[in-house]
């Protein structure tokens, strides 16, 4: 059998080769062209038809925003005072799960602050003034006024991946069926703003990848100082 190390260890290298193989396809993605196809087929020169209706721009993206602020306040009061399936995590990996959400909720906006991107709908072929350019070509400009890579609004479902991976150990089916409505929320708001013109596919898409590789990887990060020093409690004492 396998000692616990080894295979907390495995766990680990499963993750980061996870979180490779994400960039990879998204790469791929990117160089596919499938980000001006899907946007074709619900726009056109005279710009997006869902862009301010009440499903997309009222529904899913206002109330999406007040989902979201739930979901942090959820992980504020489980922190502080945990309850349900949450009782059973530890103090240590609870403020973890709060630190994590808190990282991705900023880092997603000032990424946005700093690209070069513009959104769909400034598009020249969708009634704007910017050009396609790959979120690949550092330091390039499209033209538009830029601040939109990646998808903030699809942050506010996947930065809560913390209330599923706290408990990936001690409650499985609970965390997996977190992990799918999450998963479902942020693709749910993501093609939202894609049908609005506001987003790529590839931002929600980039979102995902950072929340769940930052999440992910610093989960493993926690868990290695309590591996190394649980060991230290079976030695014997010095005679």
């Amino acid at each position: 059998m396998p000692r616990p190390d080894a295979a907390r260890l495995s766990s680990a290298q499963r993750d980061l080769l996870l979180a490779l193989a994400g960039l990879g396809l998204l790469m791929l993605w990117d160089s596919s062209g499938l980000d001006l196809v899907l946007l074709r087929q619900v726009g056109d020169a005279d710009g997006f038809a869902w862009r301010t209706h009440w499903l997309t721009a009222g529904l899913l993206h206002q109330g999406g925003r007040w989902l979201s602020v739930a979901l942090f306040v959820l992980t504020v009061a489980i922190t502080l005072r945990p309850f349900g399936p949450w009782r059973c995590v530890p103090p240590r990996e609870r403020l973890w799960g709060l630190g994590i959400t808190i990282v991705c909720l900023v880092l997603i906006p000032l990424l946005k602050r700093h690209s070069l991107t513009s959104c769909p709908w400034e598009l020249q072929e969708f009634g704007g003034v910017a050009h396609y350019v790959s979120h690949w070509r550092f330091g390039v400009g499209d033209g538009g006024p830029g601040h939109c890579f990646p998808s903030g609004h699809a942050s506010g479902a996947f930065s809560f991946l913390a209330l599923a991976v706290m408990l990936r150990t001690r409650r499985p089916a609970v965390a997996r069926a977190l992990l799918i409505a999450l998963c479902g929320l942020g693709i749910v708001f993501g093609l939202a703003q894609m049908m609005r013109g506001a987003h790529y596919l590839s931002h929600t898409l980039y979102t995902a990848w950072l929340c769940a590789s930052l999440t992910s990887l610093s989960w493993q990060a926690l868990q290695q100082p309590a591996s190394r020093a649980r060991p230290l409690t079976h030695r014997r004492p010095a005679d």
